[in-house]
C-alpha cells in the first residue's frame, strides 16, 4: 500500500513540473535548514503566514469590528475568537494542500472540473478578488486623502500603482515582500494597541467578552452583526493564496519526513500570524467599545471614525488630531499590505484556472485594473461623497459571500482525499470539523446575502 502511494506521489510531482508551478518565479526559492533546531527552522518558515493574516484584518473588517464594540460593547469578542479559530483551521488545510501536492487550490480545482465548470469557477474567483480589492483600494485612497489632502480619484490611482512596487519586490526576492508586509502589520498593531491603551478599557469586560453569551443568538441586531463579522473574516482569496505561497520554501517531496516537517512549521507560522490578526480585530472592537459605546455616534464609514477620534464630545479628554492621524496611518498600512497580497492571489487564480501564460507585469496589471476600474468610476461620480464610495464595501461582501463556498468546499474535499493527499489526508476529526465549519459558513453567508437583497429591495 505504501509503495502504491509513493508511486502516486512521484507521478503527481511529474505532472506538476510539466504543467508549471504556482508562482513559478518564487516557488521553492527560500532555503530552509536541513538539520536546524526548532527556532532556526521556524524562522525559515515564518513569512507566508503574515501575508495570509493581512486578509483577516483588512479595511473591510474595520467598520464591522468597531461598530460591534460601539453597539454591544465587548460581547462580540467571542465571535472574533470563533472566527479566528475557523480561519486557523482552513488556512492550515490550505497550506498543507500546496505542500503535499505541489499545486495550488486554483490548479487542482481546474484540473478536476470540466472546461465549462472551470471557467465559471474562474469568473467567481475573479469577482471575489475584485470584491476584496475594492475594500483595500477604498481604504488606501481615503487614508491618502485624510493624511495628505490628496483628491480621492488621485489617491486611488496612486494605490493602483503599487503593482509596480510588487514587481520590484518580486525581483528582490519573496522574503522582501514578507518583510514589507510584516512591517505594515506591525504599524497597524502598534497604532491600535496605543489607542486602546489610551482609551482605558475594562479588563474584566474584555475577558468576559470572549465567553459566548446567549444574547448573540437571541438579539436579532447582535446576531446580524455577528454574522457579518464571521462572514467577512474568511476570505476566499486567502485560501488560494495560502495553497500557493506555502510552496515558496524548498522541499523534497520524495521524502515524507520533509513534507511532514514543512506542514508542521507552516501550520505554526500560519497560526501565529492569524493570532496577531485576532489581536488586531480584538483591539478594533475594544476601541469601538471603550470610546464609542453609548455615544450614539454614526460610525458607519472611515471618515466618521477619523473625525470622531479628534472630537472631545464623543471620545472625551483623549481626543486629539494625533489619534485621528494615527488611525489614517494604520488604514493606509492595512490597505497597502492587503493590496500586495490581493494582487498575488489574482495572479495565482488567473494562472491556475485558465493557465494563462503572459508576462508577469501584464498579469498583475490586468488583475489590478479589474479591481480599480469600478472604484475609480464611483470615485469620479461621487468624488465629493466618501460615504457613498464606502458603500461599495457593503456591496463587495455580497460577492465574497457567493464566492466563499466555491473555495472552501474544494479545499475540504481535496485535503480529505487519500488519493490526493496520501498519508497526509485530513484526520477524521479534522475532516468532520471542517465540514461542520463549511456548512455553518455557507448558512451564514446565505443568510447575510438574503438580508442584503432584502435591504436593497426594501
Amino acid at each position: 500500500m505504501m509503495k502504491e502511494n509513493d508511486t502516486e506521489k512521484h507521478n503527481f510531482v511529474q505532472d506538476v513540473d510539466s504543467e508549471g508551478k504556482s508562482l513559478d518565479e518564487v516557488n521553492g526559492s527560500v532555503e530552509v535548514p536541513r538539520n536546524g533546531g526548532f527556532w532556526k527552522t521556524l524562522m525559515a518558515y515564518t513569512g507566508p503566514g503574515i501575508l495570509i493574516a493581512v486578509g483577516y484584518m483588512d479595511p473591510g473588517n474595520w467598520i464591522t469590528s468597531i461598530a460591534g464594540g460601539a453597539q454591544f460593547k465587548y460581547k462580540l469578542l467571542a465571535v472574533i475568537l470563533i472566527s479566528s479559530l475557523i480561519a486557523m483551521l482552513l488556512q492550515a488545510m490550505s497550506a498543507k494542500l500546496g505542500i503535499v501536492t505541489g499545486k495550488d487550490l486554483a490548479q487542482l480545482t481546474r484540473e478536476r472540473t470540466s472546461k465549462g465548470t472551470g471557467f465559471m469557477l474562474w469568473v467567481i474567483a475573479e469577482l471575489a478578488i475584485m470584491a476584496t480589492d475594492i475594500a483595500e483600494i477604498i481604504g488606501s485612497g481615503i487614508a491618502l486623502k485624510l493624511l495628505f489632502r490628496i483628491p480621492l480619484v488621485i489617491g486611488i490611482l496612486i494605490t493602483a500603482a503599487d503593482v509596480l512596487i510588487l514587481l520590484l519586490l518580486m525581483r528582490l526576492g519573496f522574503r522582501k515582500i514578507e518583510a514589507i508586509v510584516a512591517t505594515l502589520v506591525a504599524v497597524i498593531l502598534l497604532v491600535f494597541a496605543y489607542e486602546v491603551a489610551l482609551s482605558d478599557p475594562s479588563i474584566a469586560g474584555i475577558l468576559g467578552g470572549y465567553i459566548p453569551q446567549t444574547d448573540i443568538v437571541s438579539n436579532h441586531s447582535m446576531l446580524y452583526l455577528s454574522l457579518g463579522i464571521v462572514g467577512a473574516t474568511v476570505m476566499p482569496h486567502d485560501l488560494y493564496l495560502g495553497s500557493s505561497i506555502s510552496q515558496t520554501r524548498q522541499l523534497d517531496r520524495s521524502k515524507p519526513k520533509d513534507i511532514a516537517r514543512a506542514i508542521k512549521f507552516s501550520t505554526i507560522d500560519s497560526n501565529l500570524q492569524l493570532f496577531i490578526a485576532f489581536i488586531v480585530n480584538s483591539l478594533l472592537l475594544i476601541l469601538g467599545a471603550a470610546l464609542f459605546f453609548g455615544t450614539n455616534s454614526s460610525l458607519g464609514h472611515f471618515v466618521d471614525l477619523f473625525n470622531a477620534l479628534s472630537n472631545s464630545q464623543i471620545v472625551g479628554a483623549i481626543a486629539s488630531p494625533m489619534l485621528s492621524m494615527l488611525f489614517a496611518v494604520a488604514l493606509l498600512a492595512s490597505g497597502q499590505s492587503s493590496t500586495i497580497t490581493g494582487t498575488l492571489a489574482g495572479q495565482i487564480i488567473m494562472e491556475g484556472f485558465i493557465r494563462l501564460r503572459i508576462p508577469l507585469w501584464a498579469q498583475r496589471l490586468v488583475t489590478r485594473l479589474l479591481s480599480v476600474t469600478p472604484v475609480l468610476i464611483f470615485a469620479i461620480i461621487y468624488h465629493s461623497n466618501e460615504a457613498k464610495i464606502e458603500d461599495l464595501l457593503t456591496f463587495s461582501q455580497v460577492f465574497l459571500s457567493i464566492a466563499l463556498p466555491f473555495a472552501v468546499i474544494p479545499l475540504v474535499m481535496f485535503t480529505s482525499s487519500k488519493k490526493i493527499m496520501g498519508e497526509f489526508a485530513n484526520r477524521a476529526w479534522v475532516k468532520y470539523s471542517a465540514w461542520i465549519v463549511t456548512i455553518v459558513l455557507i448558512v451564514l453567508d446565505v443568510y447575510l446575502l438574503a438580508q442584503q437583497i432584502a435591504g436593497m429591495v426594501g
